[in-house]
């Protein structure tokens, strides 16, 4: 009879576990949602565009930078926040955050990434240096290692 008893906790604890898992992945896919939507992007793009210029890809970190890097959290994590509370009854960002750490292999790296700017600031960093070589044309150029090659050997015009 007790091991009738310790299968019924096993399941129980496995169905809870699959509970948490559907609501993480539901969660996962609000932010999805949410970061795709033209208003997040409006967000983020004009926030980015507004200080991208005092970033240095540099070892030393100005001071300029640690009030840029509170509004970004007051502004975009705010507006995911209040986007998910209005989604998702009950929701709550603190649980969030530690499923997210029980969870971060299962998350796509873009999203992983995206939240990670509100929390670690190197990624802060890094998004703001990428922004900005992109917006200066210093983007990775793979265009030198291309080579086209006409995959039919009748056509006489492409060779």
């Amino acid at each position: 009879m007790a091991g009738m008893i310790d299968m019924d906790e096993e399941q129980f604890v496995v169905s809870s576990s699959s509970a948490t898992d559907m609501e993480f992945d539901a969660v996962i896919g609000c932010i999805e949602d949410i970061i795709m939507e033209e208003n997040f992007q409006q967000l983020q793009q004009s926030f980015m565009e507004k200080h991208y210029l005092e970033f240095d890809d540099s070892e030393e970190n100005k001071l300029s930078y640690t009030p840029i890097f509170t509004e970004y959290v007051d502004v975009l994590e705010k507006h995911l926040e209040h986007q998910l509370v209005e989604r998702i009854q009950g929701f709550n960002m603190n649980a969030f955050i530690e499923l997210l750490m029980q969870h971060k292999d299962e998350v796509s790296g873009d999203i992983y990434d995206m939240l990670l700017t509100f929390t670690d600031f190197m990624a802060f960093k890094e998004m703001f240096l990428e922004y900005k070589a992109a917006k200066e044309g210093r983007g990775l150029d793979l265009s030198q290692g291309l080579v086209v090659t006409s995959l039919n050997p009748r056509c006489s015009k492409c060779n």
